[in-house]
C-alpha cells in the first residue's frame, strides 16, 4: 500500500520543552489513522506540524514521497477540522462549504456543483440555505467537514472534532466519520485522548505519551497486545500484577504472583504467553483485562482457580457487574461480569471466590 505520510525522526523542541522526541512512522495512503494519548503527550503538535501551522526542530515529514517542510499550510494539499468548526455566521451553509473552494479560484459553476456533493456526503441537502446559528452541534460538524473535503484534499487533519458534542451525538458521528472517509478515500488522521474513539474508528492507532510514540498498530493489537503498562494502562482497563518469572520459553512463561501480603508466600505457578524480552526473577507485570477474569465460589471445587479472594465491592452497571476483590496475596483485582439471564452467582461484599484468568489474552510486561 502507498505510504501518504512519512514521519522520520521528527523532534519538536518549544523554549521551555521538549514537544517531540524523534518520532517515526508511516501513514498508509486511504488510512483511518489515530494519534492517542493524554493532554501533553505531543499528538496536537505533531498534527499542527502535519498541516505546516509548526515547523520541525530536527527530522522531516514527505507527504506522498515529497517533503513538504518548505511549504507554507495554505500551499499544502491538507485540509483541517478543528475542535471548533469556526464557520462564518453570515453566509449560507452553501456559501460556507464554497468558500475555500472560492479562495482556491475554483469558478463559480465547480464551486456550487461540489458544495451540493458534499452536502450530499454528509446528508444535508436540505439544510442549504440555513445559517449556521440555526443547525445543532453535530450538524455544524458535518459542515465543517464537508467544507474541508470541498477542495478533495490528499490528506485531512481532524483535531478532537467531537469533543464538544454530547454523549449519544459524539456516537453517531464516530460512523459517520469512518463512513464518509471510506466513501471519499481520503487519508484521515484523526487526533484524541478518548479510548473507545480511537478503537472504534481507527485502521491503525498510534499511542503517544511525553513526546514518545508508544506502540503503533491496529485497535486488536493495541487492545490485545499491549507493548508496556502504558499502553495497557491507558487502552481501556487492566490489572497490573507484580510477578517472578521462574522459567521461560521462546513464547511463553511460567510465572507466580508475587506476594503483597506477610501471611502468603507465593501463588500457584501459571505459563502466560509473552511477546518481549522476559529476565528471570521479580522483573515482569501480569496485565490481565476484567473482563477476562471469572469468578466462582470457593466452595466450587471443580472450576479452575488461579488465586483467591474476598469480595470487597460490587456496582451494578446494566450491561455487567463490576467486582473488586480483594487477593489473599494482597492487593486487589477489578474484575467485569456480563449480566446473563443463566448467570451462575452472583456475588456480594464478603463472599469468598476463586479466580481464574483466560490465560491465553494475558500479557506478560517487563516490569
Amino acid at each position: 500500500m502507498t505510504v501518504a505520510i512519512s514521519i522520520e525522526a521528527v523532534t519538536k523542541q518549544f523554549q521551555n520543552y521538549q514537544a517531540l522526541d524523534e518520532v517515526s512512522f508511516d501513514i498508509k495512503e486511504g488510512e483511518f489513522f489515530t494519534l492517542l494519548g493524554p493532554s501533553g503527550c505531543g499528538k496536537t503538535t505533531l498534527l499542527r506540524l502535519l498541516g505546516g501551522f509548526e515547523q520541525t526542530t530536527t527530522g522531516s515529514i514527505k507527504l506522498f514521497g515529497d517533503e513538504i517542510e518548505e511549504l507554507p499550510a495554505n500551499k499544502r494539499p491538507i485540509n483541517t477540522v478543528f475542535q471548533h468548526y469556526s464557520l462564518f455566521p453570515h453566509l449560507t451553509i452553501h456559501e460556507n462549504i464554497q468558500f475555500g473552494l472560492k479562495m482556491l479560484g475554483v469558478g463559480k459553476q465547480e464551486r456550487e456543483q461540489r458544495a451540493d456533493e458534499m452536502l450530499a456526503l454528509v446528508q444535508l441537502e436540505t439544510f442549504a440555505a440555513r445559517k449556521p446559528h440555526q443547525l445543532s452541534g453535530g450538524q455544524q460538524q458535518r459542515v465543517a467537514l464537508a467544507r474541508a473535503l470541498a477542495p478533495r484534499p490528499k490528506l485531512l487533519l481532524l483535531d478532537e472534532p467531537l469533543s464538544a458534542l454530547d454523549l449519544k451525538l459524539r456516537q453517531s458521528m464516530r460512523f459517520e466519520l469512518k463512513k464518509i472517509q471510506k466513501q471519499t478515500g481520503i487519508t484521515f488522521v484523526f487526533v484524541t485522548h478518548d479510548q473507545e474513539e480511537a478503537l472504534t474508528m481507527s485502521d491503525r492507532i498510534a499511542v503517544m505519551s511525553a513526546g514518545n510514540l508508544q506502540q503503533l498498530g491496529t485497535p486488536v493489537e493495541i487492545y490485545e497486545e499491549p507493548a508496556n503498562e502504558f499502553v495497557a494502562n491507558f487502552i481501556g482497563e487492566t490489572n497490573l500484577l507484580s510477578v517472578n518469572v521462574l522459567t521461560k520459553t521462546e513464547d511463553s512463561a511460567s510465572i507466580e504472583i508475587q506476594a503483597e501480603s506477610e501471611h502468603f508466600s507465593h501463588s500457584k505457578a501459571i505459563t502466560v504467553p509473552y511477546q518481549h524480552r522476559i529476565l528471570i526473577g521479580p522483573t515482569a507485570k501480569l496485565s490481565i483485562r476484567p473482563e477476562r477474569i471469572s469468578l466462582f465460589p470457593a466452595n466450587n471445587e471443580t472450576a479452575p482457580c488461579h488465586l483467591t479472594g474476598v469480595i470487597k465491592e460490587s456496582v451494578y452497571m446494566g450491561t455487567d457487574t463490576q467486582y473488586v476483590v480483594t487477593l489473599e496475596t494482597g492487593g486487589e483485582l477489578l474484575t467485569r461480569n456480563q449480566n446473563v439471564t443463566n448467570a451462575e452467582a452472583v456475588f456480594v461484599a464478603g463472599d469468598k471466590v476463586n479466580i481464574a484468568f483466560d490465560l491465553p489474552t494475558a500479557r506478560l510486561l517487563r516490569g
